[in-house]
């Protein structure tokens, strides 16, 4: 197989010192060198037609050669069109990256850069182009058409890998000592209706499931919030879903309801219950209601609760993330959550072949935004911070 890529970038460092003639007869060199195939590989790779190509065969194999001083032979065709326009490549090269080229006033800075839009732009600038012109341009530059990537994580803080480092040694700790260890998050919150469903699943052809053309929130239907409880050693599940809004009662009771339906049973000799959560929402450690209400969570429980945090913009190395919530996004993609039940029972149909088993249930408590914790509610809280990073690991004891 021809690797188009390495041709594109070796015409790409080479373009530039070579003037027409040497870039038709170093096309033609390069495609004769990969054999069939090669004409019109080295044609999608370099933006050069395929007749131009053949002609540098035609001149290599006639041994052809012309005065240093000419490029064409006399009469030969028209100056390409780089050379025709001058400043044509500058031009296009600052609409597509405006901001990194210093431009940034340029039109094209905050819309979509389509070939037809590049071309009116630069025709704006006065450069006689057309769409082809500006994608067979892109093309030899070694342009194409990129999706977004997730790579970055946002600002790293420089503890960032010796708190991951610390939480797996807590955790493992707890495991190896047979207490229960939960990863804890919410779900994002879905809209219920026949509302268009995120993937596809199997249908008759031509009989798609028929659904609303605007996403817009019923006000008789609301929303559903569901709030996970991964239990790492049992790879089992357990999922509250909420109707009102996500916050720290809402979190603690779904954690409660755990251990009074699942939890206690198993672990039936647990005096600490360690749980590792993201910086963020209804389980964020710098709000007092979260603080406040591990002390419900302590007192209803008997245990001593631990609560590991990953560092800011790092959310996705919670297990719950990858090990439950992604089945439950698999489970129900291409079907409309109509209603709660609905959305109830598919996260609780839910299973792995690995052997992760999901509980589901309905909390239709309502659980009030901007609850405020006075100083004296909190100085009843029973809070020990971890010596590394308090705000990241806090412990809350049974009082």
């Amino acid at each position: 197989m021809i690797d188009e890529n390495a041709i594109r970038e070796r015409y790409g460092l080479m373009s530039e010192l070579l003037n027409e003639r040497s870039k038709r007869r170093w096309a033609a060199a390069e495609a004769r060198s990969h054999g069939r195939g090669g004409v019109a590989a080295v044609a999608r790779a370099t933006g050069m037609s395929e007749t131009t190509v053949r002609r540098g065969l035609s001149e290599l194999d006639a041994g052809e050669d012309l005065p240093a001083e000419r490029v064409r032979r006399a009469g030969a065709g028209r100056p390409g069109i780089v050379e025709r326009e001058p400043g044509l490549w500058e031009a296009l090269d600052a609409l597509i990256d405006p901001v990194t080229r210093g431009d940034p006033e340029s039109p094209l800075r905050w819309t979509s850069k389509s070939a037809a839009k590049l071309a009116r732009a630069l025709r704006e600038k006065g450069h006689e182009v057309v769409d082809r012109t500006v994608l067979r341009l892109l093309k030899a530059k070694g342009y194409s058409l990129q999706a977004n990537k997730k790579t970055r994580e946002g600002a790293q803080h420089p503890d960032r890998d010796a708190q991951f480092e610390h939480i797996n040694q807590v955790v493992a700790a707890a495991l190896a000592g047979r207490e229960p260890v939960i990863s804890i998050d919410a779900k994002k919150r879905e809209l219920i209706g026949d509302f268009r469903a995120v993937g596809r699943e199997f249908q008759p052809k031509g009989k798609p499931v028929e659904v609303r053309g605007h996403d817009f929130k019923d006000k008789d239907l609301g929303h559903a919030i569901p709030y996970g409880v991964y239990d790492l050693a049992a790879d089992e599940g357990w999922v509250s879903v909420g109707i009102t809004s996500d916050t720290a009662q809402f979190a603690v009771s779904t954690i409660i309801s755990w251990w009074e339906q699942l939890g206690k049973a198993r672990y039936p000799d647990a005096t600490t219950l360690t749980i590792t959560a993201d910086s963020g929402g209804s389980n964020n450690p710098r709000t007092r209601l979260w603080r406040y209400e591990l002390k419900r969570l302590a007192d209803t429980t008997g245990l001593r609760i631990r609560v590991c945090h990953f560092p800011p913009g790092t959310s996705k190395w919670n297990k719950i993330e990858h090990r439950m919530f992604s089945f439950v996004s698999l489970n129900w993609r291409g079907k409309p959550l109509e209603s709660l039940e609905v959305i109830v029972n598919l996260i609780a149909a839910t299973s792995t072949s690995t052997g992760l088993k999901l509980y589901a249930r309905l909390d239709d408590n309502v659980y009030e935004r901007g609850v405020e914790i006075t100083d004296q509610q909190l100085a009843t809280v029973n809070i020990t911070r971890d010596a590394f990073h308090g705000d990241w690991t806090t412990p809350s004891t049974h009082q």
